[in-house]
């Protein structure tokens, strides 16, 4: 039997075990040659190839519940479970998404995106089966790629070791979320893995043990009891999920796959919160990822059979977004000793990196947690010091409350940068940052921008460092930003003031962020059509340019469009509005909003994406017409 003749997991079951190996090896290979030309998340799917087939050959899925923490992992999964067709359309429009999804397989057994939810689902799912007296079920979480470090993952683990659910927690450690993984957790688990006095005594426990199943399950709770005490002098300090009430198995090997079918066989029928600790290698099975699994996370297209990369910025392009805010904020700092920088785990992704091996003393990376990254920011701008807490906007939208009880509430000086706002493109829906405009606008005291291109997002950065200024609110798009000269001048510019980048007398486009952009093209495409439309770059959600509102309301032009990246409720265009229905309402029928409409946009890419929620070029320009 090969890879293609496997539809479900039943057909995986009619397999020996001695051959589970080679469809493993299929498997990573399928992976590897398909996402060289699809790009997508590959080294985590790489390193969980082996303890996919594990879980899919015993467990009964989909009525075992299995869920997959973040869903970078899954990939496997996916083909294994009838996808194996489509997996060439992964992260494309109309194609599979590149997480696990409840609305596109039964054996999606919870949708997931964002970190550290699995234990939490996991375990609603094992209450609920208990409540409707389905014992039988198992319910598996997979959680692994730093996703350990999330609060949540805490609070849920807190609460498993006193459900007494029927609840197996996978721990995929390899070592790594998207950069190295960072915290005394890793710390933790770094011991455990690492002490021989330790494994030498599980070894001799499971060989105990292994006397027969059923003497075997009887044994177990205890010899977990007697254990306890012994494994805690092994390591030199407490098992920090025996002491939650969890049994904790492991470390085992996550790419042998007869030692893992082995003890999940022993553990499947016990029924207590279990946690079996699996070690692997990110990136496993092509070299260049296991060597630098944080640029081959989502490495973008390369070679399938050499690893290599394939390069797509050409030389002169215009620097990513990211880049430009990794460059000035090193500027900035040396010229402000008070400038720390801070993210949850994204040090590469934000481009933090770049600071970090210049001032390493200087960037704290928390790991993820989003929470702690805010009050944390919170904490160091209550002594004096500037910090630039840099989030990806659909995940700073897990510290909601942190930036209105621990920032804006006391008017600290927080510069909080959301990179990935807008549409992101092929991650989809559980990476939209589409709600930040909204969800922060009600809030007291927070100025809010967007930069319409690199030079205006340097500009901000360096005004919201200044002395007197409150907590600040920087927007920014995935990808690339306009100037191929990104180095312009740091200069302050002035807080709630818009301007105009193009004259007009019929119609007047109103701007904020890199909307901008397409409004000028728009703008120009118009003139050729004898329409004359002004653009005006409104840089500041709030406080918004009420002056330079009532001076386009003055003009009379027949026509009022706004444009932005974000939801239409809430957002920019609904506050122009309001001030419009306020003070000009003559004004208030003349207005068009393109916004993101009231829905959850799934993925593709941007291009296609803003062409559906009608607020590219060519929207704006049949708006105008």
């Amino acid at each position: 039997m090969t890879l293609a003749d496997i539809h479900s997991p039943a057909d995986l079951k009619q397999l020996p075990q001695n051959q589970l190996q080679d469809i493993a090896d299929q498997l990573r290979a399928y992976i590897i040659d398909t996402l060289s030309t699809h790009p997508g998340h590959l080294a985590s799917s790489l390193g969980t190839v082996e303890l996919t087939v594990a879980l899919h050959y015993l467990f009964n899925t989909p009525d075992d519940r299995l869920v997959w923490d973040v869903g970078h992992q899954a990939y496997g999964h996916k083909i294994l479970t009838g996808r194996y067709q489509q997996f060439a359309t992964i992260r494309t429009y109309g194609g599979l998404s590149g997480f696990p999804k409840m609305a596109e397989s039964e054996y999606d057994a919870f949708g997931t995106g964002h970190s550290s939810t699995s234990i939490s689902a996991a375990l609603g799912m094992a209450v609920a089966s208990r409540l409707q007296g389905n014992t039988d079920r198992k319910h598996i979480a997979v959680i692994g790629d730093g996703s350990l470090t999330g609060g949540q993952a805490f609070e849920a683990l807190n609460n498993v070791g006193l459900s007494k659910a029927n609840i197996l927690v996978i721990l995929n450690d390899n070592g790594i979320s998207i950069d190295r993984a960072v915290g005394g957790l890793n710390s933790n688990l770094t011991r455990i893995t690492s002490s021989r006095r330790y494994n030498r005594l599980k070894e001799q426990v499971w060989q105990k043990l292994d006397t027969g199943d059923g003497i075997r399950r009887q044994s177990i709770p205890f010899f977990q009891r007697l254990t306890h005490v012994a494994k805690t002098v092994a390591l030199g300090n407490t098992n920090l999920f025996e002491a939650l009430g969890i049994r904790y198995f492991g470390p085992v090997d996550g790419h042998d796959i007869p030692a893992m079918i082995d003890i999940l066989t022993r553990l499947r029928d016990l029924g207590d919160p279990m946690l079996l600790h699996v070690v692997t290698r990110k990136g496993r099975g092509l070299p260049q990822a296991e060597r630098n699994p944080v640029a081959y996370h989502a490495p973008g297209h390369f070679d399938a059979h050499t690893g290599e990369q394939i390069a797509t910025q050409s030389q002169g392009q215009p620097l990513k977004y990211q880049d430009v805010f990794g460059h000035t904020i090193i500027e900035l700092a040396r010229q402000n000793p008070a400038i720390v920088g801070i993210t949850p785990a994204m040090l590469t992704g934000c481009s933090l990196n770049l600071m970090q091996q210049q001032m390493p003393d200087r960037v704290f990376d928390v790991g993820i947690a989003e929470q702690h990254a805010v009050t944390f920011a919170a904490g160091l701008a209550a002594q004096g010091m500037v910090p630039f807490c840099n989030i990806y906007s659909s995940f700073a939208q897990r510290a909601y409350d942190q930036v209105i009880h621990d920032v804006a509430l006391q008017g600290l000086p927080v510069v909080l940068c959301l990179d990935r706002a807008g549409l992101v493109g092929d991650d989809g829906p559980t990476h939209h940052g589409t709600f930040d405009l909204a969800a922060l606008r009600p809030i007291p005291g927070l100025t809010i921008c967007a930069p319409s291109d690199d030079h205006e997002l340097r500009r901000m950065m360096y005004t919201a460092q200044l002395p007197g200024h409150g907590p600040t609110v920087i927007r920014y798009p995935r990808g690339a930003s306009v100037n191929a000269q990104w180095q312009c001048q740091l200069e302050e510019i002035e807080i709630g003031k818009g301007r105009t980048l193009r004259q007009g007398t019929d119609i007047a486009i109103l701007a904020l962020g890199h909307p901008a952009n397409d409004a000028l093209a728009a703008a120009n495409e118009l003139q050729t059509k004898g329409i004359s439309v002004a653009v005006y770059d409104m840089r500041f959600l709030k406080p918004l340019d009420i002056r330079l509102l009532d001076q386009v309301a003055a003009v009379g032009y027949r026509k009022l469009v706004t444009v932005e990246d974000g939801v239409r409720l809430g957002g920019f265009g609904e506050a122009v509005m309001q001030h419009l229905a306020t003070h000009h309402p003559a004004q208030v029928p003349n207005l068009r909003i393109l916004a993101i409409p009231d829905q959850f946009i799934q993925h593709g890419s941007v291009p296609q994406l803003k062409r559906d929620c009608r607020i590219d070029r060519q929207a704006i320009i049949d708006t105008c017409l």
